[in-house]
């Protein structure tokens, strides 16, 4: 790589850990000269994530809880305070009640429907709202979907039809901020073992599946999908918008 984003100031929202997708996309970020601004879930997240930001380019730890008006205002503020314009912005925030991806989709109850809405699909365009009067110079936007969206996945439920109106979002909100120069797309992401998916009723058999059928037969690294975001943060995207990049081995082609 060549410091594909030299001079560019990124934030990145959902590192939990050092398995999260954030996470490598935050390497990948750092890596190719983007400096960093993360947020964190709370004051017991804190300490994990000053560990994880050492040895790469940050500038700021800020706290952020998505579905707390007050903290997205003060987000907004502090990424005012930076000085210089926001560049990139990763999206990476998903969450549903245990009990309802175990179950049926039809005995979802409503607080967990509307739960996972809100964290998975309507924070992308509350974290819009407050990150885009800071993107004076264009610039974009990127969340993390998955194939459960468009496809039937056992267990995935509430969280799939969560994701497809992620997708949505993700349409409308290019269509919006197109004029500004703007781009919003998502990144597919093949299933990786991170802390949500530990979450997945037999996630195993899932990792198992696509290692012997996706097209390339294996399962997806992490820096394969954080590459995709390289791409789509920098210069060599300028031309994408509105997009679900999938970076799954290929599976999404795939019947039975």
């Amino acid at each position: 790589m060549s410091h594909l984003l030299e001079g560019k100031t990124a934030l990145v929202l959902g590192i939990a850990n050092r398995g999260s997708l954030a996470y490598a996309i935050a390497q990948a970020f750092s890596r190719e000269g983007a400096r960093l601004v993360l947020t964190y879930l709370g004051e017991h997240q804190k300490a994990a994530l000053e560990s994880m930001a050492e040895g790469l380019a940050v500038d700021k730890l800020l706290p952020c809880d998505v579905t707390k008006e007050e903290d997205l205002v003060a987000l907004s503020e502090a990424l005012a305070a930076l000085g210089r314009p926001l560049d990139a912005v990763i999206h990476s925030l998903a969450f549903a009640n245990r009990e309802d991806l175990a179950r049926p989709f039809v005995e979802t109850q409503r607080a967990g429907y509307l739960l996972a809405q809100e964290v998975s699909a309507y924070s992308l365009v509350a974290v819009a709202r407050a990150t885009v009067p800071h993107m004076t110079a264009g610039g974009s936007l990127t969340t993390l979907t998955y194939l459960g969206s468009i496809r039937v996945v056992p267990n995935y439920n509430v969280m799939g039809v969560a994701k497809a109106a992620l997708e949505a979002s993700v349409r409308y909100l290019a269509g919006d901020l197109g004029p500004r120069n703007i781009r919003v797309n998502a990144i597919s992401a093949g299933p990786v073992k991170t802390a949500s998916a530990r979450a997945i009723k037999d996630f195993s058999t899932v990792l198992e599946t696509v290692s012997q059928r996706s097209p390339l037969r294996r399962n997806t690294e992490p820096a394969e999908v954080a590459d995709a975001a390289v791409f789509l943060a920098s210069r060599l995207g300028r031309g994408v918008t509105g997009n679900v990049l999938f970076v799954d081995s290929g599976m999404q082609v795939m019947g039975l």
